[in-house]
């Protein structure tokens, strides 16, 4: 067995695409070594800034002769069928095929054999489809070639079994093609010549000896034990900001941490401000002090060794950093000599959506849509939630949200606490948007609430009304995220909403439900459990929905739900088979059996249970105790599976008795699926 390495050198390639691209190279190169004939027992796939490589560990050296069969068309079809088999099979003529009789016929079946030879014969041909399948989000040309490639590509290394591979990629034009070679370079500034290397372990010692990690996970370990030990030695903690670290990590191939000081004069700009500004324009770590309180200290990751220990390239950081902030402070200083409200009639020149008209307009339907809102959320302030949802959006025109787009609503709530502006109102500001994802914090004052609803219910029925809706993976108006938005916010704070009084749009409640699945399932809720009180039809509240999706899991959790379950389903399939036969027999069986038709025991006692459930069922659906609701089922197995032993349904020689034998089960199903639609639990 032998080791297949791949590394593919380039300009630097942005750190958003390096996890994807490792992956989908080791994926084609994967999929090309399996559609060869070539069995291999690991793949690993790295990513730097500069470089993504391949090794792959137990291939065969030489490939074995492989047979394949392929059936074609029917011994005498047409010729125009036969002549279509023999060119997809490579075939000369029927000679060359066989006749085989299948136990349907005789069909024609050509047997094809693969010829094995060297790995080392396929493997370049299996690099070329995998480089021109790379599916990279942008691509370029360089030069006077054709080739699409992330960024210029410098050279190839291609080994197997210790040799280099014969073979190159042609990069079109008058650009000579790039050879496979057993040689690559080490760190840009910090080694200097090619590195020749005869294996992954050789070329992985030697890349490190040159100043390059090439695994990006080590990368990150590196940063962030350097991070954190910096800051714990200015007495600061590190920020946490796992995205940014495999930022970072993507930046740098030998990552050396520094740390840097935030002048003072920019501390009281809002730390988010600031915090935002380091991490998307520079890429720095920011630091918190043991209040939590932003401290004055950040982390640089820079990609070099520097003689003097990192003192001009710190020192060089706090200058752009200073010049940045100093934007951010100016921008904060002049915003707050205009108030919130005087911003308004400038979110007239701002289109929200072609279709639905200005920022300005979308305020007035959130206003009034958080009036309505708010009397269904306790201790809202109708004249507070007003306020707030009027001036939510003025912030879009200011200019510190200009520079930083993502603190639209944080910015708000600064300026409106600037203007003293009432806690809940200027709360609310910043609330709107939350929650943005599932880790996020959900407002909980009664104020944030109507506001956030409003927003995020404006966005799913504005966006429905002109059929914009989401359509498999794309989602360019984040719908999906409002209405798990929703959810979350009236679930968790249990806001008794109902939904419909706010939308027409059936297909709205249906999409509500499917993200109702999503979020219940990430909790352990049984999808099939919430269809089942969704097939009630006419629920909108979604407090009151999830109560009975509770207490219908738990219930069939149970012994005595399980129980119930199957004697649910023999009563339903027998009406159901019946109902196939007879078009008409659905119409027959509503209503109670006739009681002067009841002549078993056994009949008797399942109609006796179901007045007793019924007695217990209408009151404890009025008070919503849903697991009072299920328990009252429990007493109904007994009698039913006494029913099925003793009682004939079919009595053919007797219509009348066997009619009323199935209004009997028809009502054992209605009853049940007063509670949840029982035929849509699994099982």
């Amino acid at each position: 067995m032998a080791e297949f390495l791949l590394e593919l050198l380039s300009e630097e390639i942005p750190a958003r695409m390096q996890a994807r691209a490792a992956e989908d190279l080791k994926r084609l190169v994967c999929d090309g070594l399996k559609a060869a004939g070539l069995s291999f027992t690991d793949a690993r796939a790295f990513a730097t800034p500069r470089r993504l490589a391949l090794v792959v560990d137990g291939l065969p050296v030489a490939r074995v002769d492989v047979s394949e069969e392929k059936r074609g068309p029917r011994v005498g079809a047409p010729d125009q069928a036969i002549q279509g088999f023999l060119k997809g099979a490579g075939l000369a003529s029927l000679d060359q095929a066989e006749k085989r009789d299948t136990g349907k016929g005789e069909f024609w079946f050509a047997v094809l054999t693969k010829k094995g030879g060297p790995t080392a014969d396929a493997l370049p041909g299996v690099i070329e489809a995998a480089m021109k399948a790379l599916p990279w989000p942008k691509s370029m040309k360089w030069g006077s070639g054709t080739m699409m490639w992330v960024r210029p590509l410098q050279s190839i290394v291609a080994l197997f079994d210790g040799k280099v591979l014969g073979g190159e990629i042609a990069l079109g034009g008058q650009m000579a093609p790039i050879k496979f070679a057993d040689t690559t370079r080490g760190h840009r500034f910090l080694s200097k010549g090619e590195l020749k290397v005869s294996g992954f372990a050789d070329y992985m010692a030697k890349l490190r000896a040159a100043h390059v990690i090439l695994d990006s996970a080590e990368r990150k370990k590196i940063i962030l034990e350097g991070a954190e030990k910096l800051a714990a030695s200015a007495q600061v903690a590190l920020k946490a900001d796992d995205g940014l670290l495999d930022e970072v990590a993507g930046l740098v191939e030998w990552p050396v941490p520094l740390l840097g000081t935030i002048d003072g004069q920019f501390m009281d700009v809002p730390p988010e401000v600031l915090i935002v500004s380091m991490k998307t324009h520079q890429r720095y770590f920011a630091t918190t002090k043991s209040d939590g309180a932003l401290a004055t200290r950040f982390v640089v990751v820079a990609n070099n060794v520097a003689r003097d220990g990192g003192k001009a390239i710190t020192e060089g950081n706090e200058r752009v950093l200073r010049s940045r902030l100093s934007d951010a402070k100016f921008f904060w200083d002049l915003d707050r000599k205009t108030t919130l409200e005087s911003r308004l009639p400038a979110l007239k020149n701002i289109v929200f959506h072609a279709k639905l008209g200005t920022q300005a307009e979308r305020v007035e339907r959130i206003t009034k849509l958080a009036g309505k809102i708010a009397k269904f959320v306790p201790g809202a302030d109708a004249k507070q939630v007003e306020q707030a949802a009027c001036l939510a959006k003025a912030d879009l025109v200011t200019g510190m949200v200009g520079e930083f787009p993502e603190l639209q609503g944080i910015m708000g709530r600064y300026y409106a606490i600037g203007e003293k502006l009432p806690a809940a109102v200027a709360e609310a500001i910043g609330d709107h948007y939350a929650p943005a994802g599932p880790n996020d914090r959900c407002p909980d004052a009664p104020v944030s609430i109507a506001v956030a609803l409003a927003d995020k219910l404006d966005a799913l029925v504005s966006f429905w009304s002109v059929g914009e809706k989401p359509t498999g993976s794309r989602d360019p108006f984040a719908l999906r995220r409002a209405a798990l938005g929703i959810i979350r916010i009236v679930v968790e704070n249990k806001i008794r909403l109902p939904l419909r009084a706010f939308f027409e749009a059936d297909d709205l409640m249906e999409f509500f439900a499917e993200r109702l699945k999503v979020q219940m399932r990430e909790k352990g809720v049984r999808h099939d459990v919430v269809d089942a009180v969704f097939a009630l039809g006419g629920e909108d509240d979604l407090v009151r929905l999830l109560a009975r999706v509770e207490a219908l899991q738990s219930f069939l959790g149970s012994e005595a739900g399980k129980n119930l379950l199957t004697a649910y389903g023999r009563a339903a399939n027998i009406v159901r088979a019946e109902e196939k036969k007879d078009k008409g027999l659905a119409a027959k069986i509503v209503g109670a059996p006739d009681a002067a038709l009841l002549e078993q025991v056994e009949e008797k006692a399942v109609v006796s249970a179901l007045a007793a459930v019924e007695r217990t069922l209408g009151p404890a659906l009025k008070a919503e105790d849903f697991a009072g609701a299920m328990a009252a089922f429990a007493g109904l197995r007994a009698p039913i599976d006494a029913y099925f032993e003793k009682v004939t349904v079919n009595v053919t020689d007797r219509p009348d008795l066997r009619l009323n034998r199935l209004k009997l089960l028809n009502q054992i199903r209605t009853t049940m699926d007063s509670v949840a639609d029982f035929s849509r639990i699994e099982g």
